[in-house]
């Protein structure tokens, strides 16, 4: 409640009392939090499978929160990663918008005024306990609408087993990956190098790769670059090296998902392939032994590493802004965000949170990942087109190193239609 209304408000409640009248004041109608509501909370799953299904987690967060908050219902629905950012998409077109939604893109539902701003949802100590490399990832026209949710760094897995038969070191350029993975195709390793190009997040690999060899999706001022010649000259040595030669195992990049290649890798059957902290712990619970270092590059180790954020974000078109205010606040509570990090072997995005990893032990595994966010770099995530763009690049860059296929065509096609959006002022969906 705004500080006008709620001063209006208190006038009204004054009067009402000197008058020795009783009413039922509605105030600001469902923005006070006033009544039984009813939140619609629709998140993405970060678990492989129904043991470990993100599901559980909100389910026991919702149950604690109404115990909390009588008269303040919670109804979740989780989403795979494939399909939860156009579920919530479709949501809106159709005027159904959940009041709260945990997916990974904010900025063109900002832009279109559908969502609110941090600062009219949650208490001043929530919003200032945020990573400020996070917030800033988070704000577009000046405001906080994206609240960062969990964070990841990347790093190159390798199977410690697999690398250690074939007499193999730890890899640190994209030459010591090409020849790895042909030792390792010769002792009969289905996928020597993983590279999960299919749909469900091939923006991600696609960034690692950009990255290592120099390039990115955007360029010093922030524009679209996604067709420079290093990113060209990335995807060229992708289609002639790894997988022109038969190095990416028997499914072909495009048709890969992420999740299947983490499967593939925690069974043994990946030598390598860029992952997050959650593999780690899915791979040492199957017996796989892992080392990790820094993105190989073209002469050596990538400096700084690619961060993801995914965020959360409170709808208007309900009017539960009081109520959606009291969710967050309690979602961001240090014991629901360190119990996220501890089920999924993510980064907490809170400082108090992240301190408190850092402090614990029983993280040493995650201390390399958590020093790297701070110089991560992420996806242009305040571009209103990036929804857009992201979707494009999840269709087409598989395409761009099949056989025959042309890596700068491709890329010259998304580049275009990712700024012909960014153009267009995408932020209507």
């Amino acid at each position: 409640m705004d500080r006008a209304v709620q001063r209006r408000f208190v006038g009204l409640t004054a009067v009402v009392a000197a008058l020795g009248m009783t009413a039922a004041l509605s105030g600001c109608g469902s923005d006070t939090g006033g009544g039984d509501v009813t939140l619609r909370l629709v998140a993405a799953d970060y678990g492989t499978g129904a043991e470990n299904s993100s599901q559980k987690y909100w389910d026991d967060v919702a149950g604690k929160f109404e115990k909390a908050n009588p008269g303040i219902g919670v109804e979740v629905s989780v989403y795979s990663w494939k399909d939860v950012d156009r579920k919530v998409a479709e949501m809106v077109k159709a005027g159904k918008a959940p009041d709260i939604a945990q997916i990974g893109a904010y900025a063109d539902y900002a832009e279109a005024g559908k969502l609110y701003a941090a600062d009219e949802m949650i208490a001043i100590r929530t919003g200032s306990n945020f990573l400020p490399s996070l917030t800033d990832a988070g704000e577009a026209n000046g405001s906080l609408y994206g609240l960062p949710f969990v964070a990841s760094t990347r790093l190159l897995f390798y199977n410690k087993g697999l690398f250690a038969k074939a007499g193999l070191g730890a890899p640190q350029t994209w030459d010591d990956i090409q020849s790895d993975a042909a030792a390792l195709k010769q002792r009969g390793v289905t996928y020597p190098f993983a590279l999960p190009l299919g749909q469900e997040e091939s923006q991600a690999e696609t960034l690692m790769w950009l990255l290592s060899g120099g390039g990115g999706y955007t360029d010093e001022v922030g524009n679209y670059a996604i067709d420079s010649p290093a990113n060209v000259a990335t995807f060229q040595w992708l289609k002639n090296n790894l997988v022109g030669k038969g190095l990416t195992g028997p499914v072909a990049p495009g048709k890969l998902d992420r999740a299947k290649a983490f499967d593939a890798f925690t069974k043994g059957e990946v030598g390598m392939l860029n992952g997050h902290p959650t593999l780690m712990q899915e791979a040492e619970k199957k017996g796989v032994e892992v080392g990790m270092v820094p993105l190989p590059g073209i002469e050596g180790p990538t400096k700084g590493s690619m961060g993801v954020a995914d965020w959360m974000m409170g709808f208007k078109q309900n009017g539960h802004r009081a109520e959606i205010g009291k969710f967050l606040d309690f979602a961001y509570t240090d014991e629901n965000v360190l119990a996220f990090a501890d089920q999924y072997d993510l980064l907490p995005v809170t400082s108090s949170a992240s301190a408190a990893m850092e402090a614990d032990s029983k993280h040493k595994s995650l201390h390399e990942f958590l020093s790297a966010l701070p110089n991560s770099q992420l996806y242009p995530f305040g571009k209103t087109s990036w929804a857009q763009a992201s979707e494009t690049i999840k269709e087409r860059i598989g395409s761009a190193v099949e056989p025959g296929g042309s890596p700068e065509s491709v890329l010259v096609e998304i580049a275009a239609q990712a700024r012909q959006a960014e153009s267009a002022g995408v932020g209507s969906r």
